[in-house]
């Protein structure tokens, strides 16, 4: 169920917040967060009934984890603990999707021809599974633990943001479930979660729609094989450089409003990418929770950049290629996280050049940062091709 869908917009939407708010009149917030969560559930098992299995398993599984690392008195040792509940969260998340992906490389390798059937990937196992590591990680150390299993299913399962995020952090979203959130239910909230709500919805339907059938025609010629003039290229491409923002971050927007309709406020997803002066720049505005995730739970952890310079470019490309991985199973998202990685070493060797010559890099004229913007969107634009291309040779 898409969130511009007519199902979604005229049955299921109003249903949910009429019964979401009406129990709220009468006080009874825990009755309010079971009813949550079985919208929520309704709206994931819409696409797939067969797979409610897998999201519950998998939350009951990461809440009893959970539970053990933030027991102070386990007498287990937690550091394994965090390990196993990491590795089978990652172990699911790679059958599911990358299996077929491995598999096909063995075979072509070693000509052989194994074959693991038809896998289908459940609808938002990546933005599930990542939040809930965060969780683990998050208990483990000792940032946070949370022993009420509602707002547990509701960290995993709230529907807004189940489907493409914004990736959230525990942190962030429990201390809201376990105040009154009836308290931020006013005209005010609910008119600003509309607002936002249709400002993504234009941005979904009537821009990023428009834009589709331009960028799929060049696409869809040069997987089969014709050849594409300079300018049949570029209206490609362009097409869905604007086409692929709009459709994320109208989604995000509304995801961001229809939370706010529930008394519940999520992170800011986009932050205009494209005006970005450099890849770090670009970073800190596109997906920014996925490029957070990463920052806080991949990078950091191998090092950053506190072991020298080799070291931590080594970490970025690492991050950024485990990034592109995690996009989609194949070589074209593996060149995109690399040809990130590589933007990333080259912009921060940049800065260090600049750093040694005495320059301030915070520092230009409208020219140099104009030049810079054009710069960063031609790099962001040439990346995309191969995030969008379907294989290698139409790329």
């Amino acid at each position: 169920m898409l969130f511009n869908s007519y199902e979604f917009i005229f049955l299921f939407l109003p249903i949910t917040l009429l019964v979401y708010l009406g129990i709220g009149k009468y006080g009874s917030r825990r009755v309010a967060l079971v009813w949550l969560i079985a919208a929520s559930l309704f709206f994931y098992g819409w696409w797939n009934p067969a797979y409610l299995g897998l999201i519950l398993g998998s939350m009951f599984f990461n809440y009893s984890i959970g539970l053990v690392l933030t027991n102070r008195d386990a007498g287990v040792h937690k550091k394994t603990i965090l390990i196993v509940g990491i590795v089978a969260n990652l172990s699911l998340l790679a059958y599911y999707k990358y299996a077929n992906f491995f598999v096909d490389n063995i075979n072509l390798l070693l000509a052989v021809d194994w074959n693991l059937g038809n896998i289908i990937l459940p609808l938002a196992i990546s933005f599930f599974t990542f939040q809930q590591i965060t969780y683990l990680v998050d208990a483990y150390r000792g940032e946070t633990k949370e022993y009420n299993f509602l707002h547990y299913a509701l960290f995993v399962t709230f529907f807004p943001q189940l489907i493409a995020g914004p990736i959230v952090h525990h942190r962030e979203m429990m201390p809201q479930f376990a105040k009154n959130i009836f308290d931020n239910l006013n005209y005010k909230y609910i008119a600003v979660g509309l607002s936002i709500f249709f400002m993504g919805l234009f941005k979904k339907v009537v821009i990023a729609d428009s834009l589709s059938p331009y960028s799929i025609e060049i696409f869809s010629a040069a997987t089969a094989g014709v050849v594409l003039s300079f300018f049949e290229a570029w209206k490609g491409v362009l097409a869905y450089t604007f086409q692929l923002y709009f459709d994320f971050s109208g989604y995000s927007d509304m995801a961001i409003g229809l939370a706010f309709l529930f008394g519940i406020s999520l992170p800011l997803n986009f932050n205009s990418p494209y005006k970005a002066s450099s890849i770090i720049d670009f970073w800190q505005r596109w997906h920014i929770t996925l490029s957070r995730f990463l920052r806080d739970y991949l990078y950091i952890p191998l090092g950053g950049g506190r072991r020298g310079q080799v070291r931590r470019y080594t970490n970025l490309m690492i991050t950024m290629l485990l990034g592109g991985l995690w996009h989609g199973a194949g070589w074209t998202f593996v060149i995109w996280g690399v040809l990130h990685g590589l933007y990333l070493v080259i912009n921060h060797g940049w800065h260090a050049i600049l750093r040694l010559a005495g320059v301030d890099s915070r520092r230009s004229t409208r020219i140099g940062c104009a030049a810079a913007r054009g710069l960063t969107f031609i790099a962001v634009v040439i990346a995309w091709v191969f995030f969008r291309a379907e294989n290698l040779d139409s790329a």
